[in-house]
């Protein structure tokens, strides 16, 4: 199968859209410390049509203008994290929950520590919402893309500033 990428700027820096020719599949942050790891036969294609949708989705959310992706998105990965990650695009825009929520969502209500690890693993952050999942006491907490980044995308969504690890 052929992958194609297009790295866009963005408020949140650099990001590398993948597609697999059908459907997002990966977003990547420009950090080392972040979960994306490139398609080794990925091409870059700056005018492939699904990597467009996804960048002018991407610019109307960091613009205030957007509220829900309608790309078609398929993350690769095993059946609990896609199904974490089905529960996480049921997260209302401006809205958060907890990772004990997110467990309560998919049925395994003790799945908690699974469900921070599968969206620590999300491929396709910001369009699938792991920066909504919060700890159980209301802090941020946990993300792939650090947690300045989540901060930022919950104020674009109307979240004032929230309590930080380092707020206590």
């Amino acid at each position: 199968m052929n992958h194609y990428y297009k790295i866009i700027k963005s408020p949140v820096g650099i990001l590398t859209l993948v597609t697999d020719n059908k459907s997002l599949t990966q977003i990547g942050w420009e950090n080392p410390g972040a979960a994306f790891v490139p398609v080794a036969d990925a091409k870059e294609d700056k005018n492939h049509p699904v990597l467009l949708q996804a960048a002018e989705e991407l610019d109307e959310y960091f613009a205030g203008k957007r509220k829900t992706f309608t790309v078609n998105v398929d993350p690769e990965g095993t059946e609990f994290q896609k199904k974490v990650w089905k529960a996480l695009l049921t997260i209302p825009f401006g809205k958060t929950k907890t990772y004990g929520d997110v467990a309560a969502l998919i049925e395994n209500p003790d799945a908690v520590r699974a469900v921070g690890g599968a969206a620590n693993r999300n491929p396709i952050p910001v369009i699938i919402p792991c920066h909504r999942v919060i700890g159980a006491d209301g802090k941020l907490v946990g993300f792939g893309g650090g947690l300045e980044r989540k901060e930022y995308l919950l104020e674009i969504e109307g979240k004032k500033k929230i309590p930080t690890l380092w707020d206590l």
